[in-house]
């Protein structure tokens, strides 16, 4: 039996009182699994008042959580702190120049600096281990990561923010609006005050880049991802998709295309008979296509104490089976230095069926106009049809047009010549119908 494994933790939330609470619980099961004990010898947090509903006794307190990384009598630091900077940044850094491992949950940290710390523990030796930072308690990294050694990755795609999916799921299941079913989440914990950086998108983004660089090896680029939240999504939206055999899902989408790597994540159309379409209220679900395996979808628990807690334990406990002299792999799946530089696809040039919800005057002329619109621009269109709508009146009519596969440049000259021709009383709404596991 080794020595035993030490731990400190940086953030006493929800998620790192869950992994104090379930070391301690575990220690006996996890010392059989690991070889070795794994204990929590130092934990830093802004409040050493507050009650936790965990024990601390006989562990090292630093209200510093630079300082718990380079002096705290630890193997492995977890920083569970959250932010892209300030002392998130400040304390993993400390650490992995320290020579100490580190496990994070942060996906705002590595989407922003993944790139310099993963370097920095490379140089050092030792492991920067994050799955609990992508689709909570599902095994995603270490499945890329490991598990698909040989597989090229031609792409990956998810639900990767519950929010948005418990959302979108109340809003088909329960016929309510947008507006509604983002006060419920928030009033049950699962949206923030603040919701933005769930609804509009920014949360899948900073994961979906993570998943990207394992994925084709490339170097971290949240930036260049296409973005759109669903706030914008309607009942009608919602209606229609049903009619037309689909459901609404935000999706974060990574792929190979002849230009270059495609980042995108926006409201999709997924067939309801696809398995992602059954993926309901907080769950995520990621799948990955490969050469070799074919496709694999990982589902389970995206968010909350216990699912991320699984994964940082996991995390640790890869950590607690390695051994001194162990040459560990790269944090990103290859070596920081050799990752490439990201290279946008053109997202114009993407290819795809989409769907086109337009609110017309109705009058004569205006689904020739519609159609010629569409012609002009070489789509073909799968239906047009006449929604009926407890909104329509008299004078006022909804159209729902289902292209077949068309690019993105051509469907939005198409929308503008539409907008130009001051036939339509809304902003159309457009959403892209995605091929799903």
């Amino acid at each position: 039996m080794g020595e035993a494994l030490r731990v400190g933790i940086a953030g006493l939330g929800t998620v790192g009182a869950s992994v104090v609470r379930i070391l301690a619980e575990k220690s006996a099961e996890l010392t059989r699994q690991c070889g070795r004990a794994v204990t929590v010898t130092a934990v830093s947090a802004r409040n050493r008042a507050r009650d936790r509903g965990i024990t601390l006794d006989g562990i090292a307190w630093f209200d510093d959580p630079v300082e718990l990384a380079r002096k705290g009598d630890i193997d492995v630091f977890v920083e569970l702190i959250g932010g892209e900077e300030g002392a998130a940044k400040a304390s993993v850094k400390a650490a992995l120049e320290a020579g100490r491992h580190v496990v994070t949950a942060n996906k705002a940290l590595l989407a922003a600096s993944g790139l310099a710390l993963a370097e920095i523990a490379e140089k050092k030796g030792v492991l920067l281990n994050y799955e609990a930072a992508v689709a909570g308690g599902i095994p995603v990294i270490k499945t890329m990561r490991e598990a698909l050694a040989g597989n090229a990755i031609t792409r990956v795609f998810g639900i990767l923010n519950g929010t948005c999916n418990y959302i979108l799921t109340r809003m088909e299941q329960e016929g309510i609006s947008f507006a509604d079913c983002l006060a419920d989440a928030q009033r049950l914990g699962y949206a923030e005050a603040d919701p933005t950086f769930d609804i509009e998108g920014h949360d899948t983004a900073h994961k979906l880049s993570i998943l990207t660089s394992l994925a084709f090896g490339t170097k971290i680029s949240p930036s260049a991802i296409y973005m759109e939240g669903i706030s914008n999504i309607t009942q009608a939206d919602i209606r229609a998709a049903g009619e037309l055999g689909y459901r609404i899902k935000l999706l974060g989408v990574a792929q190979r295309t002849d230009s270059g790597i495609e980042q995108r994540v926006h409201p999709t159309m997924v067939p309801t008979a696809s398995v992602i379409a059954q993926v309901h209220g907080v769950t995520n679900a990621v799948a990955i296509e490969t050469d070799i395996l074919g496709e694999l979808l990982l589902s389970g628990p995206g968010a909350g104490g216990n699912a991320t807690a699984s994964a940082v334990i996991g995390d640790i406990a890869d950590i607690a089976k390695s051994r001194p002299g162990f040459q560990h792999g790269p944090v990103f799946g290859r070596p920081a230095k050799e990752l490439a530089p990201y290279r946008k696809a053109r997202m114009r040039a993407h290819a795809g069926g989409y769907f086109i919800r337009l609110t017309v005057h109705d009058r004569t002329g205006v689904f020739a106009a519609i159609a010629k619109r569409m012609a002009d621009n070489d789509i073909s269109l799968e239906s047009i049809v006449q929604h009926a709508s407890g909104e329509d009146s008299s004078d006022r009519k909804t159209v729902i047009l289902v292209t077949h596969e068309t690019t993105e440049a051509a469907v939005r000259k198409a929308v503008e010549g539409m907008e130009k021709d001051k036939h339509l009383l809304d902003k159309p709404q457009v959403i892209r119908i995605e091929r799903a596991a």
